[in-house]
């Protein structure tokens, strides 16, 4: 069954591409969203070459945040249910995007709020629009992060930065975002999916194995002891000298030394 809220392509150099598709509200996301962007997480996982994953949104927007007609719908709501449909549904989200043992960027094309925002926190790398804008919004509504940016921001820009910006809910520039390190580089708005997607081909043509491992052994370094990372990584390698990958590329370092 096609999606609505999304779209999702394979390209054959193992490329996935997910894309936000509610242009109209800017790729604000609503449950029917939510759901198809959980079942497109499945389908990456378990598609047997899909070797990176790249998320956009469609338009001028990346991901505004959250559908305000649904947070409305939810003042009606008993706190089991909404709690509910947190870790039910958009929860899901995080979880889903962390346990991805493939790389994953963001091209992030234009605003991200909120929960937008968060979104582009959970991916691996982010590549950003030279005007794009981004905030950590929910103080403005009077709440907070309902999907891990708390969790997320923090490690990625620090928690001094990190509580400056869920507190007074400022937006961000793209120079600004690219000095703290929200983001790895900007480009021009018109560059910013085929610059993700070059440097995805790029990623996809290095050793599966190794990728995978390296992106497991740096997430566990954030919240691991250093005894055991080290444990971790002597048992990596110890792997990937039985890769094939590995031993071909071995041999050919070997033969270009002899020449």
């Amino acid at each position: 069954m096609p999606f609505e809220c999304i779209t999702l392509d394979f390209h054959e150099e193992g490329i996935a591409l997910l894309t936000l598709n509610r242009p109209q509200r800017l790729n604000a996301f609503n449950r029917q969203m939510i759901s198809e962007w959980r079942e497109a997480l499945e389908q990456v996982a378990l598609h047997p070459h899909a070797r990176v994953l790249v998320l956009t949104g469609a338009g001028r927007a990346f991901c505004a945040g959250g559908d305000a007609d649904e947070m409305t719908e939810m003042l009606t709501a008993r706190n089991i249910d909404r709690k509910n449909y947190l870790w039910h549904s958009i929860q899901k989200i995080p979880l889903a995007m962390q346990s991805l043992e493939i790389p994953v960027i963001a091209a992030i094309n234009g605003t991200a709020r909120g929960a937008g925002l968060d979104m582009a926190l959970m991916c691996d790398i982010r590549i950003a629009a030279d005007n794009a804008t981004f905030a950590e919004s929910y103080i403005n509504m009077g709440v907070l992060s309902g999907d891990g940016g708390t969790w997320f921001l923090p490690r990625v820009i620090g928690v001094s930065r990190a509580l400056e910006l869920l507190w007074t809910g400022r937006v961000v520039e793209a120079p600004e975002a690219e000095r703290i390190g929200l983001v790895s580089q900007l480009v021009a708005e018109t560059e910013v999916l085929e610059t993700s997607l070059k440097l995805a081909r790029h990623i996809a043509a290095q050793p599966k194995h190794a990728i995978s491992l390296m992106k497991r052994a740096v997430y566990h370094g954030l919240t691991g002891t250093l005894a055991a990372h080290l444990d971790m990584i002597s048992s990596h390698m110890a792997v990937v000298f039985d890769t094939e990958e590995f031993t071909s590329r071995l041999e050919a370092f070997h033969s270009r030394r002899k020449k």
